[in-house]
């Protein structure tokens, strides 16, 4: 008779957006599951080791084994990331900032997870998405994560036009990031190309103690810059 395989978990772990402490934004229950878990799927695995180190201290390091998931990875690794989970291990599954699977690359190995029939446990954290949209006043009812613009200007300009169309058309929030070093350019771009009565919202370093979310019209953060250099984050638009 052949004996029953049990398959591991797969837990999805948020992690912080940023240095703080964790117990700041983070249930006891991510620090729990940290205990009993050995195998991980990370994007960096020095930021990963200080993340757990950070959470629970007596988590012995020399027991951790963790697999790399990022731009760099081939395809053909993913399967081999699924290895512990077939062979009865739990699995965390951690994103560089916020929640895994959410604009983040860990969403193909959740997909996986689902077709090999192994159970997928999403743990509570921080979201900069939700957490954008909460504090803008936007459509909580509907809206639309969009991630990164083109960076062919005129690309870009079509983008955000369409996207201010759209916002119209369905009443629909629209949201996207940029990567921080182009953020200024990002608002010079939004401030000439947006109707001056559209609403813009930035989201910046959110649960941090430098965090900045600040609602306006376009035609108002003309007169009211910011410096988001280097700094992550969420830009929402809806024109009404």
């Amino acid at each position: 008779m052949k004996p029953i395989q049990f398959l591991g978990k797969l837990y999805l772990i948020p992690t912080t957006l940023g240095e703080m402490q964790p117990e700041d934004v983070l249930p006891q229950t991510i620090k729990r599951s940290i205990d009993f878990i050995d195998h991980y799927i990370v994007e960096n695995e020095k930021t990963a080791r200080r993340f757990i180190k950070s959470v629970h201290p007596e988590k012995k390091q020399s027991e951790l084994k963790l697999n790399l998931l990022n731009k760099h990875t081939e395809e053909s690794d993913y399967l081999k990331m699924m290895d512990p989970l077939l062979n009865g291990m739990n699995v965390g599954l951690m994103s560089e900032a916020g929640c895994p699977g959410v604009a983040d690359p860990g969403a193909v190995i959740v997909k996986i997870a689902h077709e090999r029939g192994i159970q997928v446990i999403p743990l509570v954290g921080p979201s900069s998405i939700l957490l954008a949209i909460m504090a803008s006043g936007m459509n909580g009812q509907s809206f639309a994560f969009n991630g990164y613009l083109p960076i062919d200007a005129s690309e870009k300009r079509n983008a955000i036009k369409q996207f201010e169309k759209l916002s119209l058309e369905k009443n629909q929030s629209q949201l996207f990031i940029e990567t921080p070093y182009r953020n200024n350019k990002l608002l010079e771009d939004l401030i000439q190309i947006l109707s001056p009565q559209t609403l813009l919202c930035i989201a910046c370093d959110i649960t941090l103690p430098t965090e900045f979310i600040k609602t306006k019209t376009v035609n108002e953060w003309k007169k009211n810059k910011v410096d988001l250099h280097k700094r992550p984050c969420i830009f929402i638009i809806h024109k009404s």
